[in-house]
């Protein structure tokens, strides 16, 4: 085999450099993914703000634009791309490996198959990267870079000859001009008469640049918690067990199954288990949530002392192996330890990010998107190259535990999750690591397909007391001194719920506020007992009445149907007062209607608008299989207001002695753990 490489600056010897990212495609499912792995080249369209910031600052003024000039903004919004299907101009040989038909071009600037640069720039010492590939066919290679405002331009073109066997080509990059972000990449394209194949491209860093202390490679640890989510759990063990690259840094999956329809009696799974042999540990616990079965594993690994790190993975996702293995040598540079978040990918519908990264607002103590990049982007409409804000770095200040990976070092420094069961463990813990020096980064390229989170609220079900009671017992660890913000937040809760006539969520709401003020040793002591006493608390309420035949029920007065006009954000809370003051000084009772007065949607569902005026309404559960006759109380709405008052108050003057409290107990400790875990063994 013949080489071509072209080189810039000095060269590292072939032995010094370690590969970090393998360019890789599907095997399975092409039709729903390919668009985050290769697409068709197409024309680059970039926007006037990429090349001047300060069209953002001007007012589009639509009034004064002529159809002449909107059809234009029309034509130029609109998606260019050509509907080629992908087997027309490319075609997937294997795991590593595409050939490119004659005359046509493909582009890798995608999501997993571009190079994120810039983080690797901020992040770790790297200050140079290779990139190989075997090829064989003619045709052309071309590197790009990008910049963190989304430029782009060629770093060099490698003329491909090599009809008659395979070759290799190879070029370096300098790690310049990354600060504010940028990507890395290649497109390929096949000459006029003969297709290209790609094989074995991927990246390496000069191995210098390593800060893992260990000579021989670093290894991980999985932890899977599931709860009866038996099918879902055995298919990513399958996935893990198949990919070998994976399983040579693997030391063992921890598949902590905490449910009555458990993972060892799936079809298969006896097989499953002899392949991943003694990387696999099976355990039965207790159902203690996520956090009791992502500790137990943490825990676990923490005795074991084999491992360098501690993967956390969903039960329900589907993992993209190579992401695992990307988190991991990335985290083998980075200057300090450093927790690798990965990013969640719908899985109904592929090719959509719901988020790259969340930051903390402790102002509301509440998360939101990063930067203003919005959720729930689709790379098959809006590929990387041709989306600017996307090629810029984004800061993160925790990841969601659906793929997360955390150094062992620091979970000997910091502790495992908190005792919570479920919501805010995994935002806590990063706070919790940032206050030791610790950063979360969320890196591009690392992603899980996961379940989207618009067919769920957890308003309408008991997640809604753990949302409330963990969210200030975050607060009460992390936050300095509470401002009045944080009341209003506790109030604003209850009103929503008021306003869209979900009265269980008040009394979940209160009872959060109310056992936190119990103390920590109740939070602890409550575990796992504490599910099946808010389930029960929900029950006999209108709300979490579910009924699923639709005959049973008389037909509503009118179907609900949302004018959405746009409106000015004080427009917006003037109108929300004025709906609030209503709600509260209605004498309506829904609770005595026979007949509904509308049907509302899911999707409209969570919108206080749509119950304006409304007695009661037949409303569908977010998952579509029933409905509840939610009936309107003004009594019972009036009553709770007052009481969510008096606890917020209450709660914000023992303020000082709570937080000392909570955060002397050391909730989140390897010994209280080892507690909670040998008083529930029996259960």
């Amino acid at each position: 085999m013949s080489s071509l490489s072209i080189r810039h600056g000095q060269e590292t010897s072939e032995h010094e450099w370690e590969t970090v990212n393998r360019v890789v495609f599907p095997t399975r499912d092409q039709d729903l993914t390919m668009p985050l792995y290769a697409i068709e080249w197409t024309r680059p369209h970039l926007t006037d703000q990429v090349f001047d910031p300060r069209v953002d600052l001007h007012r589009i003024d639509l009034l004064s634009m002529n159809k002449s000039g909107f059809q234009r903004l029309m034509r130029e919004s609109a998606d260019a791309r050509p509907a080629t299907g992908t087997d027309e101009v490319f075609t997937v040989d294997s795991r590593r490996s595409m050939t490119i038909h004659a005359a046509r071009h493909v582009s890798l600037c995608t999501f997993f198959n571009a190079f994120p640069a810039g983080y690797w720039r901020r992040w770790t010492g790297v200050d140079r990267v290779r990139f190989t590939a075997t090829v064989q066919g003619r045709g052309t290679v071309t590197l790009f870079r990008s910049t963190g405002r989304g430029l782009f331009s060629p770093v060099t073109t490698l003329d491909v000859d090599a009809a008659d066997e395979p070759r290799t080509v190879s070029a370096s990059i300098p790690m310049t001009g990354l600060v504010d972000g940028g990507y890395f990449w290649f497109d390929a394209k096949a000459g006029a008469d003969t297709p290209l194949t790609v094989s074995d491209a991927q990246w390496a860093v000069p191995v210098r640049a390593r800060t893992a202390t260990r000579t021989t490679p670093t290894t991980l640890s999985i932890t899977i918690t599931t709860f009866n989510r038996a099918p879902y759990c055995h298919d990513q063990l399958k996935a893990i067990a198949s990919d070998t690259d994976l399983r040579r840094r693997l030391d063992t999956i921890y598949c902590v199954d905490q449910g009555t329809d458990l993972v060892r009696d799936q079809p298969g799974f006896e097989d499953t288990a002899r392949e991943l042999g003694g990387q696999l540990t099976y355990l039965r616990q207790a159902n203690l949530g996520g956090s009791g079965g992502y500790s137990r594993g943490m825990y676990e690994t923490l005795k074991a002392s084999t491992s360098d790190y501690v993967q956390l993975l969903d039960d329900d996702a589907i993992s993209e192996p190579e992401a695992i293995l990307r988190a991991m040598q990335f985290a083998d540079y980075t200057r300090k330890p450093t927790i690798v978040g990965g990013g969640m990918l719908h899985l109904d519908n592929r090719t959509i990010l719901y988020t790259q990264g969340e930051r903390f607002n402790r102002h509301t103590w509440w998360y939101g998107n990063t930067m203003d990049l919005e959720y729930n982007h689709d790379f098959a409409a809006s590929p990387l190259r041709d989306t600017p804000e996307r090629h810029r770095r984004v800061d993160t200040d925790f990841n969601g535990w659906w793929m997360c990976l955390i150094p062992v070092s620091i979970i000997r420094e910091i502790g495992l999750s908190l005792p919570v069961f479920i919501k805010f463990d995994d935002t806590e813990y990063s706070l919790r690591a940032a206050e030791h020096g610790y950063r979360t980064v969320c890196l591009p390229g690392v992603a899980v397909w996961h379940q989207a989170w618009h067919d769920k609220d957890p308003a309408r079900t008991w997640e809604e007391y753990f949302f409330q009671r963990n969210r200030w017992i975050c607060a009460l660890l992390h936050a300095g001194k509470p401002t009045r913000r944080f009341m209003f937040e506790m109030l604003y809760g209850d009103v929503n719920v008021g306003l869209k006539l979900i009265y269980s969520a008040l009394r979940l709401r209160h009872m959060g506020l109310r056992d936190i003020m119990r103390g920590p040793d109740y939070i602890v002591q409550s575990m796992p007992g504490k599910l099946a006493e808010v389930r029960k608390a929900r029950e006999g309420f209108d709300d979490s009445t579910d009924i699923t035949d639709l005959d049973s029920l008389p037909e509503p007065e009118r179907e609900f149907q949302l004018n959405a006009q746009p409106d000015s954000p004080q427009a917006i809370r003037k109108a929300g007062t004025k709906a609030v003051l209503k709600a509260v000084l209605s004498r309506r009772d829904g609770t005595k209607d026979t007949r509904p007065t509308t049907a509302i949607t899911a999707k409209d569902a969570v919108l206080w608008r749509s119950f304006v005026d409304v007695s009661s309404a037949l409303v569908t559960a977010p998952d579509g299989n029933s409905v509840a006759w939610r009936r309107r109380n003004g009594k019972l709405y009036r009553k709770a207001l007052r009481e969510g008052f008096r606890l917020s108050r209450r709660m914000l003057k023992d303020w000082d002695r709570l937080a000392q409290a909570y955060r002397t107990y050391d909730m989140a400790s390897v010994e209280v753990w080892e507690e909670i875990f040998r008083r529930t063994s029996s259960v």
